[in-house]
């Protein structure tokens, strides 16, 4: 409502990308409000420990395929719902629009070497791959 983005963690369903990442999600939760109000998300995945980063931004749509909750449903999503066929569970189906990322051949230590390097030296550190791919 303020116009701010909001952030929380989610699982992302495992299926061959095709242009759309899939969530599960309660038909109450805030997540559901949000993507009515404005259906515009980035979503961010990290591997820390390689330093690898990926963002993507697109369109969420919320959708009720009992079908394909069926086929993402796994027992992890015990804890949350009462079952595949529970009508509180939504899809929620991102199309990728723009992806970014960045990655850093070696990990951390690699990284801090090179950054270290480059500060001794005075020249920019090149150690790491970034890219853009536009989906539109």
């Amino acid at each position: 409502p303020d116009g701010k983005p909001h952030s929380r963690p989610m699982a992302t369903q495992e299926a061959e990308f095709d242009g759309s990442i899939w969530f599960l999600s309660d038909i109450d939760s805030q997540k559901i409000v949000d993507i009515a109000a404005n259906p515009t998300v980035a979503v961010t995945y990290a591997r820390s420990a390689s330093e690898s980063y990926l963002s993507l931004t697109g369109t969420a749509q919320v959708l009720n395929d009992r079908n394909r909750i069926r086929e993402f449903w796994n027992k992890f999503l015990d804890a949350w719902f009462d079952g595949p066929d529970d009508p509180r569970i939504r899809l929620i189906r991102v199309d990728v629009e723009h992806a970014e990322y960045w990655d850093t051949p070696g990990g951390k230590i690699a990284s801090i070497i090179s950054m270290a390097r480059a500060a001794v030296t005075g020249k920019p550190d090149n150690s790491s791959d970034t890219g853009t791919v536009n989906f539109s």
